[in-house]
């Protein structure tokens, strides 16, 4: 099928990859898996994932009710700050609420005591490799870092999540965090349902023991007795998803430069961020090098520097990868660009295009 670019391109061999291993640790660990929407939330694949996993987690209202309306299965609702009617949406259709803090609880307790109730835990440990990205960062104001004001909450609550990870692919690390949370929290974990670890575990990596994992989360599970629940963003799609554009002009300043039809600030806006390179599949062995880069009016908008291993020409597809999580979700209208479609290549090879957007898409967008 030909389709203009840019677009983004979701294989669902390449997904089903992923989901099969959270498949695998669900049955040998016992632990579920909820899918954080804030990393993913392309709901046209969502009839495949709800095969391998539980449910979804989400960061706001809208991301609780997209995962009710099309995911279905378990809805979590975790907020850093609901307002009094995102609460008392959330309470018609959420099978679970985590509060962030101690007084965001108390303030809505009477509203939502008749759900399951959890309180999500800063506990003084992360592993990330950016600050920006780190959950207990310095002054951080994700979750409770009070023990003895967590433990007056007890009677409120039915469960805690602990997110402390972000791309955690070092099974010892985690480990030895899971045991340190054990150790500083297990007298509360006995007297609850259930607990969240979160996501940002690179588990679906290759080569990560999926057996030792599966075996340090089910002795935990069964230590304290609580069911235990993983929130897999990442790892339930790396590797799925291409952005595919096209070369629309070749400048020369001091190095060749390609121009492509998409934007790093638009359209992959989490390399921006970490200020990270993008990925190209195809390899970076060539003898023809060329800085890619966007279409937007940003000096920075560049997707980094290849070797090709033939001349780019106007017209020439190039393919970033890795074009899925916390990507598509930040896709935005900067400068008026033309928004890449969203194809999906289905189990059987057939290439679906799913939505293609339009100027009435961009004037809609605001006011």
């Amino acid at each position: 099928m030909n389709i203009n670019t840019p677009y983004y391109l979701i294989d669902e061999k390449k997904l089903l990859r992923n989901l099969q291993i959270i498949q695998q640790v669900r049955q040998l660990s016992g632990a579920k898996s909820v899918l954080a929407l804030k990393c993913f939330s392309t709901w046209s694949v969502f009839d495949l994932m709800r095969e391998y996993m539980d449910g979804t987690t989400s960061s706001s209202l809208y991301e609780a009710r997209l995962g009710s309306e099309k995911f279905g299965k378990e809805t979590h609702a975790y907020c850093v700050g609901y307002s009094q009617e995102d609460i008392l949406a959330v309470a018609e259709f959420a099978d679970k609420i985590i509060f962030n803090s101690v007084s965001q609880l108390e303030r809505y307790y009477d509203a939502v005591k008749s759900a399951k109730l959890g309180l999500r835990v800063n506990p003084g440990i992360s592993h990330s490799h950016f600050d920006l990205a780190d959950p207990a960062r310095k002054h951080s104001r994700l979750g409770v870092t009070d023990k003895a004001a967590l433990a007056k909450q007890i009677h409120r609550l039915s469960g805690l999540m602990f997110h402390y990870n972000c791309e955690n692919d070092d099974f010892d690390t985690f480990s030895q965090q899971l045991d340190t949370i054990g150790d500083c929290y297990g007298d509360i974990l006995k007297e609850l349902q259930w607990v969240s670890l979160g996501g940002g575990l690179y588990f679906t990596k290759e080569g990560y023991p999926i057996e030792k994992f599966s075996k340090k989360l089910a002795e935990f599970a069964d230590k304290f007795k609580v069911q235990v629940y993983l929130e897999p963003g990442e790892s339930a799609i790396t590797g799925c998803t291409e952005l595919v554009t096209s070369v629309v002009d070749l400048v020369n300043n001091e190095l060749d430069i390609a121009i492509v039809d998409a934007s790093v600030e638009g359209h992959m806006l989490d390399l921006l961020i970490y200020r990270l390179p993008a990925k190209i599949e195809t390899g970076d062995m060539g003898q023809h090098r060329y800085m890619v880069a966007g279409r937007s009016c940003l000096a920075g908008d560049v997707f980094g520097t290849f070797n090709f291993t033939d001349k780019l020409e106007i017209g020439t597809e190039i393919r970033f990868a890795d074009a899925a999580g916390y990507t598509m979700v930040k896709k935005n209208w900067f400068n008026g660009l033309q928004m890449p479609a969203i194809a999906v290549r289905r189990l059987d090879d057939t290439v679906e295009v799913i939505r293609q957007f339009t100027y009435s898409d961009f004037l809609n967008n605001l006011s």
